[in-house]
């Protein structure tokens, strides 16, 4: 060998010893231990209690007969909605609403107040009538600015904007700045609502997550009627009861994996993950798709981290190969626990592929659905590992069009088609793609909002944050408020998808619709104060508390 080839050789050698010295993320110890979620048991699904919320489910239902007065049946359902009890009573709230719409075609809307203008076009919108903004023309003025029921009904609707909508955009800024103003001369009660909906649009909330805040508000207000509130507790504790079992299946099936044991530079996150299939579909008759959606996200965990913290580009490139071929002879070169993490995420893909044949009936196609949605996303993700070690710093478009795959929303919202319908959803893949692109968007903003910071201090690859940055030459607040605006935009594009996705042509199925809404608001619940993953013990821990392991505690009936 010549002095030149053995030059190249030598630092080829070199090169693989720094890819030997590995990063770290640093991720502390899963809190949530094994024992403490299989001991998650609740006394609240027994007969006595499913008796009396039956009980009262027909005295609610009896509500909706004996309410007449449209405001009235408008607090009605909405309530009922903030307290979780929105699926008990599907088709009577569709009656309501078909009468409130045939009564408001005779109705002047200026003539009414703004309250009601907002609570109408706020329910309508939200259970899929087209109503028009105009509505709001002339409804709110600086003489309304201390309507507080109206402002903040007002800024609720106004989150249900579509593009363009320039009328609501209006009302949002109105509507903000005058609760702002307001807001320290209001009594304690009130002050908490609007200080919940300045901080996160319920709109943009995980509905079943905020429905413990809902009834201590309504505990303090004397007009809710107190069989309501009892029916939500119930409900709730019988609901957690539900995903309790889930919990405990799905914990066990993670202890026996085993592959923990192997990993120590990745999250292990299960519970989260199962927080997040909750976040998703927490109705009881989906602990099927819970358990599979909490299979896929702990995969999504663990190859995100093969790819940002643990592999070397060559080694990155061979796990990428081996994925894109299902072969796992490509394999045999790379590190032990990246051929554990290669099995893991074969042995679960066709293990769910199963579990969709047992519930939908096979179809050849759901595993090469599956494979390829995998392929998509660690081929983003190589290229993100790319940019970090040639030390590219793309622009905010380029970021973009990988993160949408690299995100994972791609892999997730397969699996939710797959898992949640039959043989003919797979042709409606194609049907969904602008809805799904647009929650890829959400998901890619709000992670980099959250982790963007830590993730610099770090030294991964570029976020958008940090892309857009760089191109503008802005600083990092300015850059921020872009990406703010961005998903706001984002959202109303959304807005109009769920409303077209109600289209006879189209057909796409409301529980994926709903599922995959979804989605953009856990990603809000997970990263609105930090890396919701990453750090397990703030707003992530205190949620999980409230939603999966503490019950409202109630006298038996």
């Amino acid at each position: 060998m010549d002095l030149s080839s053995q030059l190249q050789t030598d630092q080829q050698l070199q090169r693989s010893d720094v890819t030997q010295q590995r990063r770290s993320a640093n991720y502390k110890p899963n809190i949530w231990k094994y024992d403490l979620l299989q001991s998650l048991r609740s006394r609240y699904d027994g007969v006595e209690y499913k008796l009396r919320a039956e009980k009262l489910r027909e005295e609610v239902k009896a509500m909706f007969v004996e309410t007449h007065e449209e405001l009235a049946k408008l607090e009605l359902i909405d309530i009922i909605t903030k307290l979780g009890l929105g699926d008990l009573f599907p088709h009577e709230t569709q009656r309501a609403l078909e009468a409130v719409l045939s009564s408001n075609k005779k109705t002047k809307n200026g003539e009414e107040d703004l309250y009601i203008i907002a609570l109408r076009f706020k329910l309508l919108r939200l259970h899929g009538y087209d109503v028009s903004q105009d509505v709001f023309k002339g409804a709110f003025s600086i003489t309304k600015c201390t309507e507080i029921k109206g402002l903040l009904e007002l800024y609720e609707a106004s989150f249900l904007a579509f593009e363009d909508e320039n009328v609501l955009d209006e009302a949002k800024t109105f509507s903000r700045e005058a609760l702002m103003n307001i807001y320290s001369t209001l009594d304690t009660n009130t002050a908490e609502e609007v200080a919940h909906a300045l901080e996160l649009s319920t709109h943009w909330r995980v509905q079943w997550f905020d429905v413990k805040w809902r009834i201590a508000v309504y505990e303090n207000n004397e007009n809710v009627d107190k069989r309501l509130l009892e029916l939500a507790k119930l409900n709730f504790n019988s609901v957690q009861a539900t995903l309790q079992k889930d919990l405990r299946e799905i914990s066990r099936w993670w202890r026996n994996l085993g592959i923990m044991e192997h990993l120590n530079f990745t999250r292990d996150r299960l519970a989260e993950s199962f927080f997040c299939a909750v976040g998703l579909a927490y109705e009881p008759q989906y602990s099927c798709f819970r358990k599979c959606l909490t299979k896929i996200t702990t995969m999504i965990l663990i190859i995100d981290d093969v790819y940002d913290v643990y592999g070397s580009l060559q080694e990155l490139e061979q796990f990428t190969e081996a994925v894109d071929r299902w072969d796992s002879s490509k394999i045999q070169k790379l590190p032990e626990c990246m051929k554990i993490c290669f099995q893991a995420l074969h042995d679960i893909t066709n293990e769910i592929a199963y579990d969709i044949q047992e519930l939908n009936g096979w179809n050849v196609q759901a595993i090469l659905h599956l494979r390829k949605a995998w392929t998509g996303f660690c081929k983003a993700l190589f290229v993100e590992a790319k940019w970090y070690n040639e030390g590219y710093s793309p622009s905010l478009e380029e970021y973009l069009s990988n993160a949408l795959v690299s995100s994972g929303g791609t892999v997730i919202s397969v699996h939710s088609m797959l898992s949640l319908g039959t043989d003919e959803m797979i042709d409606l893949l194609g049907k969904s793609e602008d809805l799904v692109y647009n929650i890829s968007i959400i998901t890619r903003l709000c992670n980099d909002l959250g982790t963007s910071t830590t993730e610099k201090e770090r030294g991964d690859a570029p976020s958008s944050i940090l892309c857009y940055m760089r191109e503008m030459n802005v600083s990092e607040k300015e850059a921020e408020g872009h990406i703010k605006k961005m998903i706001s935009k984002t959202w109303m594009k959304i807005n109009r998808q769920c409303l077209r996705s109600r289209s006879p042509d189209l057909l796409v199925p409301s529980s994926f619709v709903k599922v995959t809404v979804n989605v953009a608001r856990m990603v809000h619940c997970l990263y609105q104060f930090g890396d919701g993953f990453g750090v397990q013990d703030q707003q992530t821990r205190s949620h999980i508390l409230s939603v999966l392991i503490e019950p409202f505690h109630l006298d038996c009936p």
